[in-house]
Protein backbone atom coordinates (compact mmCIF):
# COMPACT_ATOMS: atom_id res chain seq x y z
CA UNK A 1 0.00 0.00 0.00
CA UNK A 2 1.29 3.16 -1.23
CA UNK A 3 1.82 5.95 1.99
CA UNK A 4 0.42 9.45 2.54
CA UNK A 5 3.32 11.20 0.88
CA UNK A 6 3.11 8.99 -2.01
CA UNK A 7 3.17 11.53 -5.02
CA UNK A 8 2.55 8.89 -7.99
CA UNK A 9 -0.82 9.01 -9.89
CA UNK A 10 -3.30 6.66 -8.64
CA UNK A 11 -3.51 2.67 -10.77
CA UNK A 12 -6.91 3.02 -12.67
CA UNK A 13 -8.37 -0.30 -12.21
CA UNK A 14 -9.45 -1.88 -15.45
CA UNK A 15 -13.03 -2.52 -16.28
CA UNK A 16 -14.18 -5.91 -15.67
CA UNK A 17 -15.48 -7.95 -18.75
CA UNK A 18 -19.22 -8.94 -19.28
CA UNK A 19 -20.06 -12.12 -18.18
CA UNK A 20 -19.52 -14.77 -19.83
CA UNK A 21 -21.92 -17.03 -21.77
CA UNK A 22 -22.94 -19.66 -19.21
CA UNK A 23 -23.04 -17.51 -16.26
CA UNK A 24 -26.75 -16.20 -16.30
CA UNK A 25 -27.14 -19.66 -16.01
CA UNK A 26 -24.60 -21.03 -13.41
CA UNK A 27 -23.52 -18.57 -10.80
CA UNK A 28 -20.26 -20.82 -10.03
CA UNK A 29 -19.25 -20.23 -13.33
CA UNK A 30 -19.74 -16.47 -12.88
CA UNK A 31 -17.49 -17.04 -9.94
CA UNK A 32 -14.90 -18.80 -11.48
CA UNK A 33 -14.39 -16.01 -13.96
CA UNK A 34 -14.64 -13.29 -11.03
CA UNK A 35 -10.60 -13.43 -11.78
CA UNK A 36 -9.25 -12.93 -15.18
CA UNK A 37 -6.22 -11.73 -16.98
CA UNK A 38 -6.41 -9.59 -19.66
CA UNK A 39 -3.98 -7.83 -22.89
CA UNK A 40 -0.45 -6.03 -21.50
CA UNK A 41 -0.19 -7.66 -18.33
CA UNK A 42 -3.35 -6.27 -16.73
CA UNK A 43 -6.03 -8.45 -14.62
CA UNK A 44 -8.26 -7.88 -12.19
CA UNK A 45 -10.03 -9.87 -9.45
CA UNK A 46 -13.32 -9.05 -8.57
CA UNK A 47 -13.35 -10.95 -4.86
CA UNK A 48 -9.40 -8.99 -3.96
CA UNK A 49 -11.51 -7.01 -1.13
CA UNK A 50 -14.08 -7.77 1.25
CA UNK A 51 -16.07 -5.03 0.03
CA UNK A 52 -16.07 -6.19 -3.43
CA UNK A 53 -16.92 -9.74 -2.61
CA UNK A 54 -19.66 -8.54 -0.19
CA UNK A 55 -20.69 -6.49 -3.44
CA UNK A 56 -20.35 -9.97 -5.84
CA UNK A 57 -22.45 -12.19 -3.24
CA UNK A 58 -25.33 -9.60 -2.95
CA UNK A 59 -25.44 -8.99 -6.38
CA UNK A 60 -26.19 -12.47 -7.09
CA UNK A 61 -28.70 -12.91 -4.31
CA UNK A 62 -26.33 -15.14 -2.52
CA UNK A 63 -26.29 -12.49 0.45
CA UNK A 64 -27.86 -9.11 1.84
CA UNK A 65 -26.03 -5.74 1.66
CA UNK A 66 -26.04 -5.96 5.32
CA UNK A 67 -23.86 -8.39 6.80
CA UNK A 68 -20.10 -7.42 6.98
CA UNK A 69 -17.63 -9.46 5.35
CA UNK A 70 -14.24 -9.59 6.36
CA UNK A 71 -10.46 -10.64 5.02
CA UNK A 72 -10.88 -14.26 6.11
CA UNK A 73 -13.93 -14.75 4.31
CA UNK A 74 -12.91 -12.98 0.97
CA UNK A 75 -9.69 -14.87 1.23
CA UNK A 76 -12.30 -18.15 1.49
CA UNK A 77 -14.16 -17.24 -1.55
CA UNK A 78 -11.17 -16.84 -3.71
CA UNK A 79 -9.74 -20.23 -1.82
CA UNK A 80 -12.72 -22.29 -3.33
CA UNK A 81 -13.17 -20.00 -6.51
CA UNK A 82 -9.61 -21.45 -7.45
CA UNK A 83 -10.56 -25.22 -6.58
CA UNK A 84 -13.92 -24.57 -8.95
CA UNK A 85 -11.63 -23.39 -11.27
CA UNK A 86 -9.49 -26.09 -11.19
CA UNK A 87 -12.24 -28.47 -11.87
CA UNK A 88 -13.64 -26.68 -14.88
CA UNK A 89 -10.49 -26.94 -16.38
CA UNK A 90 -10.03 -30.20 -15.40
CA UNK A 91 -13.52 -31.16 -17.48
CA UNK A 92 -11.94 -28.75 -20.31
CA UNK A 93 -8.99 -30.38 -20.90
CA UNK A 94 -10.56 -33.97 -20.18
CA UNK A 95 -7.63 -34.79 -17.45
CA UNK A 96 -8.39 -36.22 -13.40
CA UNK A 97 -9.19 -33.22 -11.26
CA UNK A 98 -7.19 -32.46 -8.32
CA UNK A 99 -8.08 -34.50 -5.17
CA UNK A 100 -8.04 -31.72 -2.69
CA UNK A 101 -10.14 -29.57 -5.34
CA UNK A 102 -12.63 -32.01 -5.13
CA UNK A 103 -12.56 -32.33 -1.29
CA UNK A 104 -12.81 -28.58 -1.15
CA UNK A 105 -15.88 -28.50 -2.96
CA UNK A 106 -17.46 -31.75 -0.99
CA UNK A 107 -16.57 -30.02 2.42
CA UNK A 108 -18.49 -26.58 0.91
CA UNK A 109 -21.06 -28.41 -0.34
CA UNK A 110 -21.69 -30.11 3.44
CA UNK A 111 -21.07 -27.39 5.81
CA UNK A 112 -24.38 -26.33 6.45
CA UNK A 113 -27.98 -27.28 5.32
CA UNK A 114 -28.75 -26.37 1.87
CA UNK A 115 -31.73 -27.00 1.53
CA UNK A 116 -35.43 -25.92 4.13
CA UNK A 117 -35.07 -26.60 7.47
CA UNK A 118 -38.62 -27.43 9.71
CA UNK A 119 -39.18 -24.87 12.38
CA UNK A 120 -42.01 -24.36 14.70
CA UNK A 121 -43.80 -20.64 14.78
CA UNK A 122 -46.08 -20.45 17.64
CA UNK A 123 -48.11 -18.04 15.63
CA UNK A 124 -47.91 -20.46 12.25
CA UNK A 125 -47.25 -23.81 12.90
CA UNK A 126 -44.99 -25.21 11.32
CA UNK A 127 -42.71 -24.34 8.72
CA UNK A 128 -39.57 -24.42 6.59
CA UNK A 129 -37.44 -21.90 6.84
CA UNK A 130 -33.63 -21.02 5.58
CA UNK A 131 -31.03 -20.49 7.75
CA UNK A 132 -29.29 -17.36 7.35
CA UNK A 133 -27.64 -16.78 10.49
CA UNK A 134 -24.87 -13.35 10.05
CA UNK A 135 -21.93 -15.45 11.11
CA UNK A 136 -22.75 -18.28 8.74
CA UNK A 137 -23.92 -16.07 5.71
CA UNK A 138 -20.55 -16.91 3.86
CA UNK A 139 -20.78 -20.60 4.66
CA UNK A 140 -24.74 -20.82 3.06
CA UNK A 141 -23.23 -18.32 0.18
CA UNK A 142 -20.21 -21.12 -0.27
CA UNK A 143 -22.26 -23.97 0.02
CA UNK A 144 -24.74 -23.00 -2.41
CA UNK A 145 -21.71 -22.04 -5.00
CA UNK A 146 -20.20 -25.69 -4.27
CA UNK A 147 -23.84 -27.00 -5.22
CA UNK A 148 -24.38 -25.23 -8.37
CA UNK A 149 -20.45 -25.64 -9.29
CA UNK A 150 -21.43 -29.72 -8.83
CA UNK A 151 -24.36 -29.17 -11.40
CA UNK A 152 -22.29 -27.26 -13.65
CA UNK A 153 -19.64 -29.84 -13.50
CA UNK A 154 -21.82 -32.72 -13.29
CA UNK A 155 -24.42 -31.67 -16.25
CA UNK A 156 -24.29 -32.11 -19.86
CA UNK A 157 -23.29 -28.82 -21.56
CA UNK A 158 -20.35 -28.10 -23.16
CA UNK A 159 -17.40 -25.84 -20.74
CA UNK A 160 -15.12 -24.37 -22.79
CA UNK A 161 -11.89 -22.05 -21.91
CA UNK A 162 -11.97 -18.61 -23.78
CA UNK A 163 -9.48 -19.07 -27.05
CA UNK A 164 -8.73 -15.43 -26.99
CA UNK A 165 -5.24 -15.23 -25.38
CA UNK A 166 -4.51 -14.10 -22.58
CA UNK A 167 -7.97 -14.29 -20.93
CA UNK A 168 -8.36 -17.46 -19.00
CA UNK A 169 -12.04 -17.16 -17.92
CA UNK A 170 -14.51 -20.14 -19.16
CA UNK A 171 -17.49 -19.94 -20.75
CA UNK A 172 -20.34 -22.34 -21.82
CA UNK A 173 -20.26 -23.20 -25.78
CA UNK A 174 -23.76 -22.17 -26.04
CA UNK A 175 -23.76 -20.67 -29.51
CA UNK A 176 -22.24 -23.37 -32.30
CA UNK A 177 -18.19 -23.49 -32.26
CA UNK A 178 -17.86 -19.81 -30.30
CA UNK A 179 -14.67 -20.04 -28.34
CA UNK A 180 -14.72 -16.42 -26.42
CA UNK A 181 -16.21 -15.27 -23.50
CA UNK A 182 -17.08 -11.96 -24.94
CA UNK A 183 -17.38 -9.71 -27.69
CA UNK A 184 -13.75 -7.68 -26.70
CA UNK A 185 -12.23 -10.82 -26.91
CA UNK A 186 -13.64 -12.51 -29.67
CA UNK A 187 -12.45 -8.91 -31.45
CA UNK A 188 -9.21 -9.18 -30.47
CA UNK A 189 -9.11 -12.84 -31.22
CA UNK A 190 -10.11 -12.13 -35.21
CA UNK A 191 -8.06 -8.83 -35.20
CA UNK A 192 -4.67 -10.92 -34.23
CA UNK A 193 -6.09 -13.53 -37.27
CA UNK A 194 -6.24 -10.86 -39.32
CA UNK A 195 -2.96 -9.49 -38.79
CA UNK A 196 -1.40 -12.95 -38.76
CA UNK A 197 -2.55 -13.23 -42.50
CA UNK A 198 -1.42 -9.69 -43.76
CA UNK A 199 2.27 -10.56 -41.98
CA UNK A 200 2.26 -14.26 -44.31
CA UNK A 201 1.04 -12.35 -47.05
CA UNK A 202 3.68 -9.56 -46.92
CA UNK A 203 6.39 -12.10 -45.96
Amino acid sequence: MRGMDDTLAPEVAPTALPPAPGADRYCSLDFADTAATLPVGQSYDLLAAPESAMRWLAAHDLTTPDVQLYEVCAQRMRTLRAHIRALIAARVDTTTPPEESLRAVNEALTAVPTVPLLAWDGARGLRRVQAHPTDQAVNHALATLAADAADLLTGPDILAACGSAPCDRFLLRTHGRRHWCSTRCGDRARAARAYARRSGASG
